[in-house]
Protein backbone atom coordinates (compact mmCIF):
# COMPACT_ATOMS: atom_id res chain seq x y z
CA UNK A 1 0.00 0.00 0.00
CA UNK A 2 2.81 2.39 0.92
CA UNK A 3 4.75 1.72 -2.51
CA UNK A 4 1.34 2.49 -4.35
CA UNK A 5 0.87 5.96 -2.69
CA UNK A 6 4.64 6.45 -3.28
CA UNK A 7 4.13 5.62 -6.60
CA UNK A 8 1.00 8.44 -6.93
CA UNK A 9 3.05 11.47 -5.14
CA UNK A 10 6.25 10.21 -7.48
CA UNK A 11 3.83 10.86 -10.84
CA UNK A 12 1.80 13.70 -9.15
CA UNK A 13 5.20 15.89 -8.79
CA UNK A 14 6.68 14.29 -11.74
CA UNK A 15 3.34 15.53 -13.73
CA UNK A 16 3.46 18.82 -12.27
CA UNK A 17 6.88 19.38 -12.83
CA UNK A 18 6.55 19.28 -16.27
CA UNK A 19 3.43 21.02 -16.53
CA UNK A 20 4.70 23.87 -15.09
CA UNK A 21 7.25 24.04 -17.52
CA UNK A 22 7.09 25.94 -20.71
CA UNK A 23 4.86 24.09 -23.25
CA UNK A 24 8.08 24.41 -26.10
CA UNK A 25 11.14 22.81 -24.62
CA UNK A 26 13.15 24.82 -26.96
CA UNK A 27 12.25 28.42 -27.10
CA UNK A 28 15.59 29.76 -29.04
CA UNK A 29 17.26 30.26 -25.02
CA UNK A 30 20.51 31.76 -27.67
CA UNK A 31 23.12 29.91 -28.50
CA UNK A 32 25.66 27.82 -25.81
CA UNK A 33 28.64 28.76 -26.36
CA UNK A 34 32.15 26.67 -24.60
CA UNK A 35 32.29 23.85 -23.21
CA UNK A 36 30.74 24.70 -20.16
CA UNK A 37 27.45 25.74 -21.55
CA UNK A 38 27.13 22.52 -24.17
CA UNK A 39 27.56 20.58 -20.80
CA UNK A 40 24.75 22.00 -19.15
CA UNK A 41 22.32 22.65 -22.10
CA UNK A 42 21.24 18.68 -21.81
CA UNK A 43 20.02 19.71 -17.81
CA UNK A 44 17.75 22.90 -19.45
CA UNK A 45 15.17 20.59 -20.99
CA UNK A 46 13.02 18.06 -18.99
CA UNK A 47 12.49 16.80 -22.83
CA UNK A 48 16.08 15.92 -23.57
CA UNK A 49 16.82 15.15 -20.10
CA UNK A 50 13.88 12.36 -19.72
CA UNK A 51 14.49 11.05 -23.32
CA UNK A 52 18.78 10.34 -22.25
CA UNK A 53 17.58 8.87 -18.90
CA UNK A 54 14.88 6.83 -20.80
CA UNK A 55 17.67 5.37 -23.27
CA UNK A 56 19.71 4.49 -20.53
CA UNK A 57 16.79 2.52 -19.04
CA UNK A 58 15.76 0.86 -22.13
CA UNK A 59 19.42 0.51 -22.70
CA UNK A 60 19.67 -2.12 -19.67
CA UNK A 61 17.00 -4.27 -20.59
CA UNK A 62 17.73 -5.36 -24.38
CA UNK A 63 19.81 -7.71 -25.19
CA UNK A 64 22.47 -6.03 -27.52
CA UNK A 65 21.71 -3.03 -25.53
CA UNK A 66 25.25 -1.27 -25.22
CA UNK A 67 24.76 0.03 -28.50
CA UNK A 68 21.72 2.22 -28.22
CA UNK A 69 23.80 4.68 -26.33
CA UNK A 70 26.85 5.46 -28.99
CA UNK A 71 23.88 5.30 -31.51
CA UNK A 72 21.90 7.97 -30.12
CA UNK A 73 24.66 9.76 -29.58
CA UNK A 74 26.12 9.23 -32.93
CA UNK A 75 22.53 10.36 -34.74
CA UNK A 76 22.09 13.04 -32.17
CA UNK A 77 25.01 14.39 -33.32
CA UNK A 78 24.22 13.82 -37.30
CA UNK A 79 20.83 15.57 -36.35
CA UNK A 80 22.42 18.66 -34.83
CA UNK A 81 25.67 19.34 -37.95
CA UNK A 82 21.89 19.12 -39.85
CA UNK A 83 20.00 21.50 -37.76
CA UNK A 84 22.37 24.07 -37.25
CA UNK A 85 20.23 26.61 -38.43
CA UNK A 86 17.65 25.10 -38.45
CA UNK A 87 14.16 26.33 -36.62
CA UNK A 88 12.86 24.57 -35.31
CA UNK A 89 8.25 23.90 -35.76
CA UNK A 90 5.93 23.07 -33.65
CA UNK A 91 6.13 19.47 -35.52
CA UNK A 92 9.15 18.65 -34.19
CA UNK A 93 8.57 19.92 -31.02
CA UNK A 94 5.77 17.64 -31.05
CA UNK A 95 7.56 14.87 -32.17
CA UNK A 96 10.24 15.21 -29.81
CA UNK A 97 7.75 14.81 -26.49
CA UNK A 98 6.60 12.09 -28.53
CA UNK A 99 10.08 10.01 -28.34
CA UNK A 100 10.17 10.94 -24.44
CA UNK A 101 6.53 9.43 -24.22
CA UNK A 102 7.88 6.31 -26.44
CA UNK A 103 11.11 5.91 -24.73
CA UNK A 104 9.30 5.74 -21.45
CA UNK A 105 6.86 3.71 -22.55
CA UNK A 106 9.60 1.28 -23.66
CA UNK A 107 11.34 0.79 -20.44
CA UNK A 108 8.32 0.90 -18.10
CA UNK A 109 7.40 -2.22 -19.81
CA UNK A 110 10.85 -3.55 -20.67
CA UNK A 111 10.26 -4.67 -23.99
CA UNK A 112 12.55 -6.31 -25.88
CA UNK A 113 12.76 -5.82 -29.79
CA UNK A 114 15.01 -6.95 -32.10
CA UNK A 115 18.36 -5.49 -32.27
CA UNK A 116 17.51 -2.99 -35.99
CA UNK A 117 14.11 -2.10 -34.51
CA UNK A 118 15.37 -1.04 -31.31
CA UNK A 119 18.67 0.64 -32.85
CA UNK A 120 16.19 2.58 -36.02
CA UNK A 121 13.94 3.60 -32.59
CA UNK A 122 17.13 5.36 -30.47
CA UNK A 123 18.41 6.33 -34.07
CA UNK A 124 15.15 7.90 -34.94
CA UNK A 125 15.26 9.93 -31.53
CA UNK A 126 18.76 11.11 -31.43
CA UNK A 127 18.18 12.33 -34.44
CA UNK A 128 15.18 14.76 -33.77
CA UNK A 129 16.57 16.05 -30.53
CA UNK A 130 19.73 16.57 -32.87
CA UNK A 131 17.96 18.74 -34.92
CA UNK A 132 16.39 20.53 -32.13
CA UNK A 133 19.74 21.40 -30.69
CA UNK A 134 21.59 22.15 -33.66
CA UNK A 135 20.74 25.68 -33.65
CA UNK A 136 21.40 26.37 -30.00
CA UNK A 137 25.09 25.09 -30.04
CA UNK A 138 27.99 27.06 -31.32
CA UNK A 139 31.32 25.48 -31.86
CA UNK A 140 33.04 22.16 -31.79
CA UNK A 141 33.40 22.75 -27.88
CA UNK A 142 29.83 23.04 -27.03
CA UNK A 143 29.54 20.06 -29.01
CA UNK A 144 31.96 18.15 -27.10
CA UNK A 145 30.19 19.24 -23.95
CA UNK A 146 26.61 18.64 -25.44
CA UNK A 147 27.56 15.27 -25.99
CA UNK A 148 29.63 14.07 -22.82
CA UNK A 149 27.03 15.41 -20.78
CA UNK A 150 24.23 13.37 -23.03
CA UNK A 151 26.33 10.13 -22.64
CA UNK A 152 26.56 10.69 -18.83
CA UNK A 153 22.95 11.09 -18.55
CA UNK A 154 22.05 7.99 -20.48
CA UNK A 155 24.84 6.17 -18.04
CA UNK A 156 22.93 7.49 -14.80
CA UNK A 157 19.73 5.90 -16.73
CA UNK A 158 21.26 2.41 -17.10
CA UNK A 159 22.22 2.62 -13.12
CA UNK A 160 19.14 1.62 -11.38
CA UNK A 161 18.33 -2.09 -10.70
CA UNK A 162 15.09 -3.79 -12.55
CA UNK A 163 11.99 -2.47 -10.31
CA UNK A 164 13.34 1.31 -10.18
CA UNK A 165 13.86 1.47 -14.13
CA UNK A 166 10.72 0.49 -14.90
CA UNK A 167 8.92 2.51 -12.30
CA UNK A 168 11.48 5.68 -13.66
CA UNK A 169 10.17 4.17 -17.25
CA UNK A 170 6.54 4.78 -16.25
CA UNK A 171 7.38 8.11 -15.01
CA UNK A 172 9.43 9.04 -17.98
CA UNK A 173 6.18 7.94 -20.09
CA UNK A 174 3.67 9.93 -18.17
CA UNK A 175 5.80 13.03 -18.24
CA UNK A 176 6.37 12.57 -22.29
CA UNK A 177 2.41 12.41 -22.16
CA UNK A 178 2.02 15.75 -19.61
CA UNK A 179 4.35 17.18 -22.28
CA UNK A 180 2.55 15.99 -25.38
CA UNK A 181 -0.49 17.49 -23.88
CA UNK A 182 0.92 20.78 -23.15
CA UNK A 183 2.21 21.02 -26.83
CA UNK A 184 -1.75 19.98 -28.16
CA UNK A 185 -3.07 22.72 -26.26
CA UNK A 186 -0.67 25.33 -27.24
Amino acid sequence: MRMRIRQARLWAALAMTAYALPALAHPGQGTATGFAAGLLHPLSGLDHLLALLAVGLWSRQQRDGYVLPPSFLVLMALGASTGLGFSPAPALEISIAATVLLLGVLAAFALRVPAALSLATVGMCGFLHGLAHGRELSGLASGAGFLLSSALLMAAGALPGERLRRLAGVAIGAAGAVLLAGLAQA
